[in-house]
């Protein structure tokens, strides 16, 4: 390996996963396994696009007061669906998500451990793991979800092309529930500027409306944490 390549893959190592381009994921690990070294242990939800991109993005989002979400219900979401083979959506991101995973044949990891991003808390028991809605069904649903067809919610409750799955601990996914920016964010400051760009992501994919705080609050993590 020449010494310009070592040098480079060592950045690359260095940098945290959320910060780099699908595409250069894919290629460097790539490169990687050619040379005879090892791809990144854990992968990442998809990363959301760069700041500037988002600053676009939240501009052109609708503005508008939630519904009062009263008639909500989790089951107008269907989850988990299947991926691939016997992988469901759950399995699919406890796969992606982390670090030295090994499944049995049904899919369902039977090794591995996962790092929480939101409280940085590791577990190595699969069950101890919950799998957020990035954008809560609820907000969804108070944000525009509620016109949407059965198919829709159901893509939506089962999206992993964007940033809208994330492996987190029960205890920060309970302490987040069904609140936005405004009222809620991770103990963990160093993943706030992750956390508005993949917010304002999602809610742009989805063509959800934001409303006033909501927006407020996700423009002030625009600017204090990214």
């Amino acid at each position: 390996m020449s010494e310009s390549t070592r040098s480079a893959l060592e950045t690359f190592m260095r940098t945290p996963l959320r910060r780099i381009p699908g595409a250069v994921l894919a290629a460097a690990a790539t490169t990687l396994l050619v040379l005879g070294g090892a791809a990144p242990a854990s992968a990442a939800p998809p990363p959301p696009p760069s700041l500037d991109e988002v600053r676009g993005l939240l501009a052109e989002l609708e503005v508008e007061d939630e519904g009062s979400g009263s008639d909500y219900d989790r089951d107008l979401f269907p989850h988990w669906s299947t991926v691939e083979g016997n992988c469901n959506t759950r399995e699919h991101v406890l796969k992606r998500d982390g670090d030295g995973v090994e499944t049995g044949e049904d899919c369902y990891p039977t090794a591995g451990s996962w790092t929480s991003v939101f409280d940085d808390v590791t577990v190595s028991d699969p069950s101890e793991i919950s799998v957020d809605h990035f954008v809560p069904l609820a907000e969804a649903w108070r944000s525009g979800a509620d016109t949407w067809t059965t198919d829709e919610r159901e893509k939506f409750a089962n999206d992993i092309d964007t940033g809208q799955l994330w492996a987190v601990t029960p205890a920060s996914n309970s302490a987040k529930g069904d609140k936005d920016p405004a009222k809620w964010m991770p103990e963990q400051e160093s993943i706030h500027c992750d956390y508005a760009l993949t917010w304002v992501h999602v809610k742009s994919t989805w063509k959800l409306s934001i409303d006033a705080e909501e927006k407020a609050a996700v423009e002030g993590l625009l600017d204090s944490a990214c």
